[in-house]
């Protein structure tokens, strides 16, 4: 074979090399270059909703459960880049978690004061909703329970949130402001746990928040307690100062006392701030 054969082989098989690197160097990047439009996109999307993109995890009352789920998904949807994880218990659970240093952004309590201890761990609080109470009965109402001194009856299974429980106290309120006495089978740490043992015919009855009730609607019975005789219940929001979202935190927290999350708030039984 020729040398000039020979240097026509090597130079047309570095060509095809070089071909083949190009066309799979360009198959690589065409990916990257999507990702990279996307990202563009979403950073847009963010700016545009006025809040930054953050994981935000919220500490919130458990009887604030199904509404938030609700409220949370609006925020995401009108937030992109923004996703909110909740944490829901008794606020005195809560506001112990607060102070153990639980990693979180935002906090709200079913009252005032819960909040008010933990003024050195949160920004400023504004109230967002308020509640009233109610007698959650089994469905149908079948021991005839018709107004609070009817829960001072030795055979009826009364079932009431702990002292320490935001509703356990507004509880205790209402039933010493009328001189009713009761003895409960248990005191529970929520109103979501005083309402499951209505739901499961543990108790016959139980002192719990009208959004709670309605909630259940379909597995228990309200029973309307007169507004001089009951309890409003506050609901203050606040961010945490151990955030590391701060400004995603005041975002949510402003929202909340927004029309979106009033109308959510309120479609679902809550009262106005």
């Amino acid at each position: 074979m020729s040398r000039s054969v020979t240097t026509l082989r090597v130079t047309t098989l570095r060509i095809t090399r070089r071909h083949a690197a190009a066309v799979l160097t360009a198959a690589l990047l065409v990916p990257l270059a999507a990702c990279g439009s996307d990202d563009a996109t979403g950073d847009e999307a963010v700016k545009g909703s006025g809040a930054p993109a953050a994981r935000l995890t919220v500490l919130a009352a458990a009887s604030l459960t199904d509404v938030f789920r609700t409220a949370g998904t609006a925020y995401e949807k009108s937030h992109p880049g923004t996703r909110i994880t909740f944490s829901f218990a008794g606020s005195q659970e809560l506001a112990a978690q607060v102070r153990q240093g639980a990693p979180a952004d935002a906090l709200v309590t079913a009252d005032t004061r819960t909040m008010d201890g933990l003024k050195d761990d949160t920004g400023t609080p504004a109230v967002i909703a308020r509640n009233r109470l109610v007698i959650a009965t089994g469905e149908g109402n079948p021991k005839n329970v018709d107004e609070l001194k009817d829960l001072a009856d030795s055979g009826l299974k009364v079932v009431l949130a702990a002292p320490e429980v935001p509703v356990g106290r507004y509880s205790k309120q209402i039933l010493d402001a009328q001189h009713i006495v009761v003895r409960p089978v248990s005191q529970e740490p929520s109103v979501r746990a005083v309402l499951s043992k209505v739901e499961l015919g543990e108790a016959d009855a139980g002192l719990v928040y009208r959004t709670d009730a309605a909630a259940a609607a379909d597995k228990v019975d309200a029973v309307e307690i007169p507004d001089a005789q009951n309890a409003v219940a506050q609901y203050p929001a606040a961010t945490l100062k151990q955030s590391g979202n701060a400004e995603a935190a005041a975002a949510f927290v402003a929202w909340l006392a927004g029309p979106e999350a009033q109308k959510i708030l309120q479609d679902a039984g809550f009262q106005k701030p």
